[in-house]
């Protein structure tokens, strides 16, 4: 994923690592996209290595120089594969470690597997609450612009969260029922 949003970006115009790192984090891509901020300047290298960047000019900022890369024709072409694969590819993920707890729950004491449901539920708001600040400022910096797919992607995001609330919310349910 990591390439596909740097290609992406470096399509758009040429950057340096770090004003790649910046643009992620205003778009929260380590939440949606699974991207380390940090694994940036390792990608950079190795595309830079395998031909689908290249360093196009070198800028001096105060006491530092950054490197500033541009996206390659062999790296438009690498690009719309890694586009074409991240579509055709399953995004189906099931919360797995909730499913397997939630197997063994009668294991646990009725208080203690309410009290982790409802860290659970705490941790989902967090979520909600997280994504909601993201798009604000998206929507600020994009000045009341976000194009149609983001907006589509972003309702997925957020019911993707109010279904695992309900989920939880129903399984606290649930519980009261058997005790």
């Amino acid at each position: 994923m990591t390439r596909l949003l740097v290609l992406g970006i470096l399509d758009v115009q040429p950057m340096s690592g770090y004003d790649i790192q910046q643009a992620l984090q205003m778009t929260d891509a380590e939440r949606w996209g699974g991207v380390l901020i940090g694994s940036i300047y390792h990608a950079l290298k190795k595309m830079e290595h395998e031909g689908y960047v290249a360093v196009t000019s070198i800028e001096q900022t105060g006491h530092r120089q950054k490197a500033v890369y541009s996206i390659t024709d062999t790296g438009r072409t690498y690009l719309q594969t890694l586009i074409k694969d991240s579509l055709k590819a399953s995004s189906v993920l099931y919360p797995s470690t909730l499913y397997s707890g939630l197997s063994f729950y009668e294991k646990l004491s009725a208080e203690e597997c309410r009290k982790a449901l409802e860290e659970q539920r705490i941790a989902l708001n967090n979520e909600y609450s997280a994504v909601k600040r993201g798009l604000e400022a998206k929507d600020a910096a994009m000045q009341h612009k976000i194009p149609p797919m983001v907006n589509l992607i972003m309702e997925n995001m957020f019911s993707t969260i109010k279904q695992q609330q309900d989920f939880v919310d129903k399984a606290l349910a649930l519980l009261e029922k058997d005790h």
